[in-house]
């Protein structure tokens, strides 16, 4: 007995094998074009799966997405959900390396050699382009819609055949230009007939993604925020104001880019893409936000682009720059060779058909790197001590070691990794008055270590409160006073670091501000730190414990004071920007007036649009911004730009700016011998420290300042060393320390010895007539 068909069936299984036979009958009459059989994603189970980033203490695994893209594991993919179309949420393994092009090889990467270098063309890559532009993702989409749906399926035949004629206008085209699609015939009417597909296909969920912060993978807890999302993402950025362990969701219902930091660590990033499948190449999204500024762009611009390059290039070890003792070497970053689809300010389709060659083209990949070793003509003063915060040591879960550098012959004398304690992640240090100890801060811990500054033995612990970043001293009593990254508070602790002695709330509300980089005056009375997630800036009277609130830019990171202690400077991360602010009389310079506060605009050469003025000073994502012990000059690290900007303080104008390594961020003065100071300039992204004069000739002129010698900070067969370096030797430079302390207040500290190896200038670095001047 037959079982008679529901009414419609015969039907609708009429119309799906014609939309077979319609589909396979186009695919024959384009066989050399069309790839054979388009498949459809890898299934990734019932219902969408949700993408995951485990937050970790690990190098490369800050944002751990559970995949490796060409050495890269903070980068997701998540498919749009559509009815009609298999898959949806995120992407498996297996399908973000096709997606990506990362299971290509080294076939689609590296194909700008040179200025002079012919650029090949798409057709001539010995690769399928419908494979290197993503272009049988979007065929297999297009059939499998046409096929289960009815509707669909004249669509897409047309759509089949649109995209065809699509590669064979592309073939021509050099990989490392962006295409203006709408140029394209063939594209307009591709457009028009994705778009009634995508009528026939709802979006059926969103695109979830997890952030964990497991307290196995992250010794303290974190604050992940977004950075960039596309224009109507609901709840961007996701701020939160208390850092977690446990799991928090967001849910993802546009297309595009989305970006994310930790409030911690913001140099810690991850990635989602959510791509449409009836969309050609990865699409970033018609215009983003950015937070910096309150900046709406178009996914084409180049603040967008170069915000990617340097994700990339920071999540990625493998793009770090590496630079040799005795010679040059090529620094040349791999980026995915992904068809990235973006829009122009006119809202004009943009497809960068490689983002590899792009970015090679736009940022002239590969660059050379000068040697290493380029000692100074005059030696420095004592010792300086650095933070090598991503080396990887044997016998150690976490990462991290101090380094001491030699400034009379410029050797790496010692390097403290301290396995037996399995030290997290040591991000900055100070001294006490007599040099006996150094102060070590684990950032990713709860603790502050001491070790004997001239053997390095370990001396003790002090546990004092959640992600402790910075430790200075106040002059005079010599307590310590550290601040809490993860929490509220800054800690004061007696000298040694024996016990702690009181901790200070920097919110006067009790809102948890997240307090940074601090400066303490000269005279231990006030201390500046910078509230991360407030836009404000703690002012601490320490004598009574009193706190207020001064504004300044998007996400203060770190702060430093003059020398007289009348005003201070912060490092506004994400409001590219510095900001002065008096701490009594006005002493902050604008239009040729003193006034309370004012700004240093750090993009006022720079468009987001279409990129830095040639040849001018440029900064973004500043870190520190030490001023000098005369008060004659401050130099500021900046990442986005790599550049370290050079400011008056005596006129708070930006006089030029120096060229850094990858991921410059931290610095401090130490005396030249003979007179003046030398700036000692960390990387987190590079294996040396840079030195920097900022007055050659000591003539108060800082119009010549440059820089007189670099260090590469791996350690030789003669570092005194507790353990061994097993990875990432010289990385990750953070916090810095010269050895005699010469800021006013401490310099006068200095006896015996240490006093006579600084001149009566550097001595009384404020007070010239001290020295008949």
């Amino acid at each position: 007995m037959s079982v008679t068909a529901p009414p419609g069936a015969r039907r609708r299984r009429r119309l799906k094998a014609l939309v077979t036979v319609a589909l396979a009958a186009v695919g024959a009459s384009t066989a050399a074009a069309i790839p054979a059989a388009a498949q459809p994603p890898t299934p990734v189970g019932v219902g969408p799966l949700p993408i995951t980033f485990h937050i970790t203490d690990q190098n490369g695994k800050w944002f751990d997405s559970g995949l490796n893209l060409f050495g890269d594991q903070s980068l997701a993919v998540g498919v749009l959900p559509r009815l009609g179309i298999s898959g949806g949420g995120m992407m498996s393994a297996a399908d973000t390396q096709r997606m990506l092009n990362t299971d290509t090889g080294n076939t689609l990467t590296n194909l700008v050699k040179g200025v002079t270098d012919k650029v090949p063309t798409l057709g001539s890559l010995g690769t399928s382009l419908w494979k290197a532009l993503n272009l049988d993702s979007t065929l297999s989409a297009v059939q499998q819609l046409g096929t289960n749906n009815p509707k669909a399926a004249a669509p897409a035949m047309k759509a089949t055949s649109l995209l065809n004629d699509l590669v064979n206008q592309l073939s021509s085209l050099p990989v490392d230009q962006p295409i203006n699609l709408g140029a394209l015939s063939s594209f307009v009417q591709l457009q028009d007939t994705l778009n009634s597909l995508k009528v026939l296909a709802p979006v059926s969920a969103p695109v979830t993604v997890n952030f964990t912060v497991d307290p196995a993978e992250s010794q303290g807890p974190r604050d992940p925020f977004g950075l960039i999302a596309p224009v109507g993402a609901q709840g961007f950025p996701w701020m939160q104001s208390e850092n977690y362990y446990g799991t928090r969701t967001i849910q993802l219902t546009q297309p595009g880019l989305y970006a994310f930091a930790d409030g911690m660590v913001p140099y810690e990033l991850g990635a989602v893409v959510v791509h449409d499948p009836l969309t050609i190449g990865l699409e970033f999204g018609k215009s983003l936000q950015v937070n910096s500024r309150n900046l709406v762009v178009p996914s084409n611009s180049d603040i967008v682009n170069r915000l990617v390059n340097t994700f990339f290039n920071i999540t990625n070890p493998n793009n770090w720059q590496h630079f040799e003792k005795d010679k040059e070497s090529s620094f040349d970053p791999t980026d995915p060779p992904v068809p990235i689809l973006e829009n122009d300010a006119a809202g004009n389709a943009v497809l960068v058909p490689n983002l590899d060659a792009y970015f090679d083209k736009k940022f002239g990949f590969p660059k050379t790197l000068v040697k290493g070793d380029q000692l100074p003509a005059t030696p420095g003063v004592g010792e300086v001590w650095l933070d090598t915060q991503m080396e990887e040591w044997n016998g150690k879960d976490k990462t991290g070691s101090a380094t001491k550098i030699n400034a009379t012959d410029w050797s790496i004398d010692r390097k403290i990794g301290a396995p037996y304690i399995d030290m997290n992640n040591p991000h900055n240090m100070w001294t006490d008055k007599d040099y006996k100890y150094l102060y070590q801060s684990e950032w990713f811990h709860d603790v502050v270590d001491v070790f004997d500054r001239n053997t390095g033995a370990f001396v003790r612990q002090l546990k004092v409160g959640t992600e402790p970043a910075h430790v200075m001293t106040e002059t005079g009593s010599d307590n310590l006073v550290i601040g809490l990254n993860g929490g509220n508070e800054m800690v004061e602790a007696a000298p040694g670091a024996t016990s702690v002695i009181r901790k200070i709330p920097v919110s006067p509300t009790g809102t948890t501000l997240h307090p940074h980089a601090h400066w303490t005056s000269g005279d231990g009375k006030t201390v500046v730190a910078p509230d991360t997630e407030s836009g404000q800036v703690s002012v601490v009277d320490m004598p009574s414990g009193t706190v207020n609130l001064e504004p300044v830019g998007q996400f203060p990171i770190a702060m430093s004071m003059t020398p007289d202690g009348g005003r201070f400077y912060s490092a506004d991360f994400l409001g590219e920007s510095l900001t002065c602010v008096s701490l009594g009389a006005p002493q902050c310079h604008k239009d040729g007036k003193l006034v309370h506060s004012s700004t240093i605009d750090l993009w006022a050469n720079y468009s987001p649009q279409d990129g830095p003025k040639s040849g001018a000073p440029f900064g973004g994502l500043t870190i520190q911004l030490p001023v000098s012990p005369d008060g004659h000059a401050m130099i500021a690290e900046n990442v986005l730009s790599q550049t370290l900007t050079i400011v008056d303080p005596r006129t708070d104008k930006i006089v030029k700016d120096i060229p850094c390594a990858a991921g410059c961020h931290g610095a401090n003065f130490g005396a030249k011998k003979g007179g003046g100071y030398y700036a000692y300039v960390s990387s987190k992204f590079a294996n040396v420290m840079q030195i920097i004069d900022l007055d050659p000739n000591n003539d108060g002129d800082i119009s010549d300042a440059k820089e007189v010698g670099r260090l590469v900070l791996d350690p030789t067969a003669t570092t005194k060393m507790d353990g061994s370096v097993s990875g990432e030797a010289g990385y990750g430079g953070q916090g810095v320390l010269p050895i005699p302390l010469v800021y006013n207040g401490w310099v006068q500290q200095n006896q015996g010895a240490w006093r006579q190896m600084l001149t009566c200038q550097q001595l009384n670095p404020i007070t010239p007539s001290a020295c008949g001047k």
